[in-house]
């Protein structure tokens, strides 16, 4: 059973990994924000638990078991997540901090009660797959905003970014998950959008907004 620590580090090293798999020890180390020896020390513990391959001077891979362990911890913070705002009425900016402590807890019956209780939900509410229970998680394949072309209407079904602000951002633009917007012009200057949507005639997104709403473009 992994402890808290390993946990934090094989859930980075699975959100930062590569197409390939791999991740540099440096950019761990930023992200954990810890020094290079103590990544380095860690790495080493996580591969002889079987979690990781690791050489020197190479990039970080996790093996199989440590791709499903990752994903498991990814589990639990996404359920739980999906858990508060369904169940109990959470703001979706409000639940990350929440789930990154419920997330290490070892009952798996609690949480397969989470997940019957909402019946069995796919994605969180930041529109991010669910792993299921073997740790398996479902290619999804959107597009952003920015991709979109004036005159389209597209669904937004997920978000490239779910931190407290980016939430908050949307929230004072009554933005939400499943919402249906038209692009009604594009600028060419610096890519800014004018959308259209549910109570709203026009509202310009930048195009770091736009690189961020994660949309399913409608026929």
């Amino acid at each position: 059973m992994a402890s808290t620590t390993e946990e934090n580090y094989l859930k980075a090293l699975f959100n930062l990994a590569n197409p390939q798999g791999e991740v540099n020890i440096s950019e761990l180390a930023h992200q954990m924000q810890v020094s290079m020896p103590t990544v380095n020390s860690m790495v080493k513990n996580l591969q002889k638990q079987g979690w990781v391959i690791y050489e020197k001077y190479k990039p970080v891979l996790l093996t199989p078991e440590g791709k499903k362990t990752a994903a498991l911890v990814i589990r639990k913070h996404r359920l739980t997540e999906m858990f508060l705002v369904t169940k109990m009425g959470f703001g979706w900016e409000e639940v990350h901090e929440i789930a990154e402590q419920v997330e290490h807890i070892h009952a798996q019956k609690l949480f397969e009660r989470m997940d019957e209780m909402m019946g069995y939900p796919t994605v969180d509410p930041h529109g991010s797959p669910i792993p299921d229970k073997l740790g398996r998680m479902q290619e999804i394949h959107y597009k952003n905003l920015s991709q979109a072309k004036a005159g389209q209407e597209v669904l937004l079904a997920a978000l490239a970014d779910s931190s407290t602000e980016f939430l908050q951002f949307l929230n004072s633009r009554n933005l939400s998950l499943g919402m249906e917007l038209k692009v009604v012009s594009k600028e060419p200057f610096d890519q800014s959008m004018v959308v259209s949507y549910e109570g709203k005639s026009a509202e310009t997104l930048s195009e770091k907004v736009c690189e961020k709403l994660l949309v399913r473009i409608l026929d």
